[in-house]
C-alpha cells in the first residue's frame, strides 16, 4: 500500500474550523486509510491507502458542518519538495525561519511588485512544486508570506520547514 501524505488548511484556527486529530484519523479510517498518524494540530496527516482530497473533504463537511481545503500528496512528491528547498541549510539551523507553501497547478511567476514586498532578510522561491520563503526575522509580520498564496495564483498551504521535517519522520516510519 502507498504512503500518503494530508495537509490540511484553515482548520483549528482561532476557535473556528475545530477538528480534533482524533476525529481526522477516524474519518481517515473509515475512508479505507490505514497506519494513521498525525502531526500537531494544524491538520497534518501520514497513512497508507488511497484516500483522495476531495472524499475527505466531503467527509469532514458532512461530519463538521465545514470544508477545508485538502492535498493529499504521495511520498515521493514530498521527498522531491524538500530536495528541491534552496533554504534547506537555514531550516536546519532554525526550522521556524523556512516556510514551504504546497500547491496543486501551475503557479504564477512572482511578479516584482510582490517581490518588493520582501524585507531585505526575506528571501522566495518558487519551483513548480512549491514555494519556499526564508523569513529570519519570522512570518507573522511579513508582508510577503500574507500575500503569497495569492500572488501565486493557485490554493496553498503552508508549513515551517520543522514540521515538514517532522511529517517526513512519519512518512519514513511507514516505509
Amino acid at each position: 500500500m502507498s504512503v500518503s501524505v494530508l495537509l490540511l488548511r484553515g482548520i483549528n484556527v482561532g476557535g473556528r474550523n475545530a477538528l480534533p486529530m482524533a476525529e481526522l484519523r477516524a474519518l481517515l479510517e473509515g475512508l479505507g486509510a490505514e497506519d494513521v498518524a498525525t502531526y500537531i494540530q494544524s491538520g497534518n496527516a501520514v497513512f497508507r491507502g488511497e484516500v483522495t482530497a476531495e472524499a475527505l473533504s466531503d467527509a469532514i463537511e458532512a461530519a463538521k458542518g465545514f470544508r477545508p481545503q485538502a492535498l493529499v500528496m504521495s511520498r515521493d512528491r514530498l521527498a522531491k519538495v524538500m530536495a528541491a528547498n534552496p533554504f534547506s541549510e537555514e531550516g536546519a539551523a532554525e526550522g521556524k525561519s523556512v516556510h514551504v507553501w504546497f500547491f496543486e497547478g501551475d503557479p504564477k511567476a512572482l511578479e516584482d511588485e510582490t517581490l518588493a514586498l520582501a524585507t531585505p532578510s526575506e528571501r522566495v522561491e518558487v519551483t513548480g512544486e512549491a514555494a519556499y520563503l526564508h523569513a529570519p526575522d519570522g512570518i507573522g509580520r511579513s508582508k510577503l508570506a500574507a500575500t503569497l498564496e495569492k500572488a501565486l495564483g493557485v490554493p496553498a498551504t503552508a508549513r515551517n520547514w520543522r514540521t515538514v521535517m517532522a511529517i517526513a519522520k512519519l512518512v519514513e516510519e511507514r516505509r
